[in-house]
């Protein structure tokens, strides 16, 4: 089933705020939240649809890259703005937009207990890598298998409830002050938030019970991302100590330099090279395309600077509408060198009207033509 546009899930335009995004998804999770709609699978399943949504275009980088590529910029992520979202991740990230409305935090009774005046859920940190790609594997797409290291519970680490907060990872303070007592709530600073405090750990754990390991990760890439796209795979950061949600891999694209073709968005351009026989006789060339080598007929006659079309050629979009076009540039090669009979020969020539140049109405200037490669 495809996915439905994330403007059209919060009923807002392209050129929303940021703060008519906050509040068109506030609407919207407090309509479907669990707490007024139990044990309504519809109700859910928009909640988390209008909590996708948001994590997405609350995000100025995110927005920019899904305004551009649509749905496809997060695929083969499996996460945030791939339909991986749940409910703790949605509370974890967004519990405070919720205000008063549900509690004071935003917390929901029916997973884990509460986020709100109960147990916090702590995230762990995030882990970035760089995958470089070639040219071939952006067209087609690539599964690329790629060692991680990254921290995990130790086995053998055991935690208890954080006896500073009692488990709710808060603390709350009351201050007086000129306008009356005044209560604030800040994160534990015990077990910074987490709710638990470590009882028992191995000697090669850290202070949080963890241990670096490393782990082989499979990370789906679609075809035709760009250079600096960042992708995301849930849950394969580092893990958080006790109960907590695991940090994401943020896969980062690395497009490789090809040797023949260059890249122009979906576009690709190789320059060929004719000799001067071949150009006024015609031939065929062999040239490299993101598919392997083909075959092209150079006509009797051409002319320097003329760009052959082979339509379809080029890099898939990442939006899915078909494929870029390979142009490719000819260039009459004029050698620098001659021999006394090849200068003979050209001498002779020099005065033949067939050599004199005429150029027709259907040959088109060079800014025609570039006009014409971004029609």
């Amino acid at each position: 089933m495809a996915k439905r546009d994330y403007y059209e899930i919060l009923g807002i335009s392209k050129g929303a705020s940021a703060a008519e995004i906050k509040k068109a998804y506030r609407k919207m999770a407090i309509k479907f939240h669990p707490d007024k709609n139990p044990d309504d699978k519809d109700a859910e399943a928009k909640f988390k649809e209008a909590a996708e949504a948001y994590e997405v275009l609350s995000d100025e980088n995110k927005k920019s890259r899904y305004d551009q590529f649509g749905h496809q910029a997060f695929e083969g992520a499996g996460g945030f703005g791939g339909g991986g979202m749940n409910m703790d991740d949605i509370f974890s990230q967004f519990g405070d937009i919720f205000g008063g409305a549900f509690g004071g935090g935003g917390g929901f009774s029916g997973f884990g207990g509460g986020f709100g005046g109960g147990q916090r859920r702590v995230k762990g940190s995030n882990l970035r890598i760089r995958v470089g790609l070639t040219l071939e594997e952006v067209a087609n797409g690539v599964e690329k298998k790629i060692k991680v290291k990254r921290k995990v519970q130790a086995p053998g680490t055991t935690y208890k409830t954080c006896g500073t907060c009692n488990g709710s990872g808060q603390v709350t303070r009351v201050t007086n002050t000129i306008l009356g007592r005044m209560q604030t709530a800040s994160s534990c600073p015990t077990c910074g938030g987490a709710g638990q405090s470590i009882d028992k750990k191995p000697s090669d754990a850290d202070a949080q019970g963890l241990k670096v390991q490393e782990e082989t990760v499979s990370v789906k890439i679609p075809a035709g991302v760009v250079d600096s796209m960042q992708l995301k795979v849930t849950g394969k950061g580092n893990e958080a100590p006790g109960n907590g949600i695991s940090g994401d891999l943020l896969v980062v694209i690395e497009e490789q330099e090809h040797d023949t073709l260059k890249r122009e968005g979906d576009n690709l351009h190789y320059d060929l090279y004719v000799s001067l026989p071949d150009a006024v006789l015609g031939t065929s060339k062999e040239i490299d395309t993101v598919t392997g080598k083909v075959r092209i007929k150079v006509e009797a006659g051409v002319q320097s600077g003329k760009i052959l079309r082979l339509r379809g050629k080029g890099i898939p979009s990442i939006n899915g509408y078909g494929s870029g076009d390979l142009l490719v540039h000819v260039n009459v090669w004029t050698p620098k060198t001659l021999n006394k009979q090849q200068k003979e020969f050209f001498e002779n020539m020099r005065n033949d009207e067939h050599f004199d140049p005429k150029p027709e109405s259907s040959d088109k200037s060079f800014f025609e033509k570039v006009k014409d490669m971004f029609s």
